[in-house]
């Protein structure tokens, strides 16, 4: 998700990014230090996103552009656990403010309450 979001943060760049730009931006929505998140590694997810062609490299140039494939995953990616996991995990935990009946965790209670009949008619250790 942070090498998403970080792309998200250069699509509309002309000139694109470069390796290093991109992992400082990376590392930092990881909650690490540059040193953590070296180059090898960003080298390693760059090639991941070109070879399933989210970015290009921009030819001539050790710089990468996001395709417009790479802008519509991007952004769904970022939109959906923006707007959909992050909200609903936080009603899987005590404390949610905004959903005091909680649905999503009386149906996860609800899934464990069925798993743990069916593995007691199956005689298995739950």
């Amino acid at each position: 998700m942070a090498l998403f979001h970080a792309l998200c943060l250069f699509i509309l760049l002309p000139a694109g990014f470069r390796n290093a730009t991109l992992r400082q931006h990376v590392a930092e929505l990881m909650g690490e230090t540059p040193e953590r998140y070296g180059p090898g590694r960003m080298t390693y997810d760059l090639r991941r996103l070109r070879l399933h062609g989210l970015i290009e490299r921009i030819p001539h140039t050790h710089r990468y552009e996001v395709t417009a494939l790479g802008k519509r995953v991007c952004l769904f990616f970022t939109k959906v656990n923006a707007r959909i996991i992050r909200p609903g995990l936080s009603q899987l935990f005590d404390g949610c403010p905004k959903a005091p009946n909680r649905p999503l965790a009386a149906a996860i209670r609800e899934l464990d309450r069925c798993c743990a009949q069916l593995f007691a008619e199956a005689k298995l250790a739950t």
